[in-house]
């Protein structure tokens, strides 16, 4: 069994580095544009049975928490309680991610107004201290739920439960030589960059850690991810 461990530099440090129990360490550089391992077709099957069947089941378990999360959305500010992300998924192909809206209505149009605050955004696609985020939101993030609803794109199929992080078509370009690797597979709602402090990650350090699935991918790896997102939601719910 390959243990994934990945290690990221320390501020200074020139590039991530990842290792695996029995493989030596390697950078961006040494990483292949293409897949260097294609799982068998039991692993597809496998892989897609356990999405379908944990996708149903946990809609079913978690509609009470869903319809708490929507009222508590709706008191907070009135709005939407569903944010539609448009993303490039496998071979290209786009779709809207579900997600709980954990941020004030018009909130890209609010990035426009502060150029100082766009500018950061645009480095890593996120900020370490968004002011957009509203106040039942910030719980929401902290607790991980907001993605719980793409448990429905999972179960469409557009999806996996694990697999690379989903992205904005308008991010593909950052991706370079490894963008056609990057649509070869599902983007996951959980993954190497959610269970790995995820907050402190650069951009290439992601697409690092994307890349890094990709060539890794197994069902005991994936396994092995989904036990430990479970620990990081007990960790970030306080339980």
């Amino acid at each position: 069994m390959e243990r994934i461990t990945a290690t990221i530099p320390k501020n200074g440090e020139e590039g991530a580095v990842f290792s695996a129990q029995g493989s030596s360490a390697f950078t961006m550089s040494a990483l292949s544009t293409g897949v260097v391992h294609e799982p068998s077709l039991l692993y597809s099957i496998v892989k897609r049975l356990i999405d379908i069947v944990l996708s149903f089941f946990g809609l079913i378990i978690l509609l009470p928490v869903f319809l708490i999360i929507a009222i508590c959305i709706k008191l907070d500010d009135g709005g939407d309680v569903l944010y539609f992300r448009e993303i490039i998924g496998y071979h290209g192909k786009r779709f809207f991610a579900l997600k709980f809206r954990t941020m004030i209505p018009k909130a890209d149009a609010y990035l426009g107004h502060h150029p100082e605050l766009l500018q950061e955004y645009q480095k890593n696609i996120k900020l370490i201290n968004d002011p957009r985020i509203t106040h039942i939101g910030r719980f929401i993030r902290r607790a991980s739920l907001d993605e719980f609803p793409q448990l429905f794109n999972v179960l469409l199929g557009q999806m996996s439960l694990v697999g690379p992080r989903i992205i904005h078509p308008g991010e593909l370009p950052r991706f370079g030589e490894f963008a056609q690797k990057r649509l070869s597979v599902k983007p996951g709602i959980t993954g190497l960059w959610q269970i790995s402090g995820r907050q402190h990650f650069s951009y290439d350090e992601r697409v690092l850690l994307d890349m890094q699935y990709i060539d890794s991918r197994s069902s005991i790896n994936d396994l092995l991810i989904l036990f430990k997102t479970v620990k990081v939601l007990f960790v970030h719910s306080g339980v």
